[in-house]
């Protein structure tokens, strides 16, 4: 990528982001250049953390398989060597997180060094970048397995879940970085096609097996995170048939069938922690409408006739990211304070609905948060990754 590229990429960010009328100061690049650059000149010597780097002893599966535990499941104070038992909304401290935390830093690392060499057009980041996808999907050692057949496992009951599937949300943005650097030397075309190989074999299981089956017909967040990851891969992979069926059911099910006559989303808010539930919701729905919305197809700007889509869903939650004091329900149940932070709808929205509050009440946001529980939930965190085609 030549310097010159970066200027013209550079150039039509402006034009994409900063060019509303009423706020003409709103410059993506350099809002996000010194947090990109700080954090990608400490990646360039992080080395790969894949999931054989962690094995848990209740794991069914072998050490290249991903694994991970139901959030809410709790040892039974009455039964303590038998099955878990649910608690909604209370995270259980002693699950085996190590698997999330190590895709969830290789989605960090990837997102900001394909933001950085956006940036600058420097080989370094790009280098640093396919040195991690190669440890995740190619080296026989350290790759993972393409499928979740032990994703959310629950003791004493299940050894993996349909529902585990939205714990590779945070691949999302590691298939987006992987195709932007698909034009740098540093990655080839026959460096390509095993990590292309690697999504089309997690996409076709996506869509074969029972739990990928189950998961994409799932009517809550978990249908419509399926469709985030589908989408994301499928661009990588040129699968325009997936993408085609993904606004299909954007349409059909998420927008008619899941979200109500005021915007909300009736299972979300239904929850324990239905403020954090809706930010979920809504951020996914917004990166699906940005990765699958074709010019003849446009998933931002569709609305069934009672006014539904993603305007109305944006109307009804930015009133309680700008003043969560007005959110009509009880304060979640666990990290009630820690939200809001740069919600990516907020971005998305504010360019493709043309909306500066939005760009400017994303902006007032904080743009690192560390807690665990949000970052989970946050897979989209580099923005200028996707204000770009």
């Amino acid at each position: 990528m030549s310097r010159k590229f970066t200027c013209i990429f550079a150039s039509a960010l402006l034009v994409a982001t900063g060019a509303l009328a009423d706020q003409p100061s709103f410059d993506l690049v350099e809002i996000e250049r010194p947090r990109i650059l700080e954090k990608a000149e400490g990646y360039l010597s992080a080395s790969p953390v894949t999931v054989t780097a962690a094995v848990c002893e209740r794991s069914e599966g072998g050490k290249h398989d991903f694994y991970s535990e139901g959030d809410y499941w709790w040892p039974n104070p009455d039964d303590p060597d038998g099955p878990y038992v649910r608690r909604d909304g209370e995270t259980n401290p002693e699950n085996f997180i190590a698997h999330r935390k190590a895709m969830i830093r290789f989605s960090d690392i990837m997102g900001t060094l394909t933001s950085a060499y956006l940036l600058t057009g420097e080989e370094q980041y790009a280098r640093q970048a396919v040195a991690h996808l190669n440890a995740w999907f190619v080296d026989e050692a350290t790759r993972m397995n393409p499928n979740l057949l032990y994703g959310q496992a629950i003791k004493g009951l299940h050894s993996g879940r349909s529902i585990g599937i939205i714990d590779t949300i945070h691949l999302v943005e590691v298939a987006r970085s992987a195709k932007i650097l698909c034009g740098s030397p540093s990655f080839p075309e026959n460096d390509q096609m095993p990590v292309k190989a690697w999504f089309k074999n997690y996409l076709k299981w996506l869509n074969t097996h029972e739990y990928g089956l189950k998961e994409r017909e799932h009517p809550n967040n978990h249908g419509v995170c399926w469709s985030l990851q589908a989408a994301a891969f499928a661009q990588l992979i040129g699968d325009d048939a997936q993408l085609a069926r993904i606004r299909n059911q954007f349409k059909t099910v998420y927008i008619s069938e899941m979200m109500n006559a005021a915007g909300g989303f009736p299972k979300e808010l239904s929850r324990t922690k239905p403020y954090g539930y809706s930010l979920f919701v809504i951020d996914a729905m917004a990166g699906v409408a940005q990765m699958a919305s074709i010019p003849e197809d446009n998933l931002w700007s569709f609305e069934l006739p009672d006014g539904r889509g993603m305007k109305k869903g944006m109307e009804f939650i930015y009133p309680y990211i700008v003043d969560k004091a007005s959110w009509p329900k009880d304060p979640d149940v666990l990290y009630w304070d820690e939200w809001p932070v740069r919600q990516p709808s907020l971005l998305f929205a504010g360019v493709a609905l043309g909306r500066s509050e939005y760009l400017k009440a994303w902006q007032s946001l904080e743009s690192n948060p560390e807690t665990f529980e949000v970052l989970r939930n946050l897979p989209l965190r580099h923005p200028l990754i996707w204000i770009q085609k």
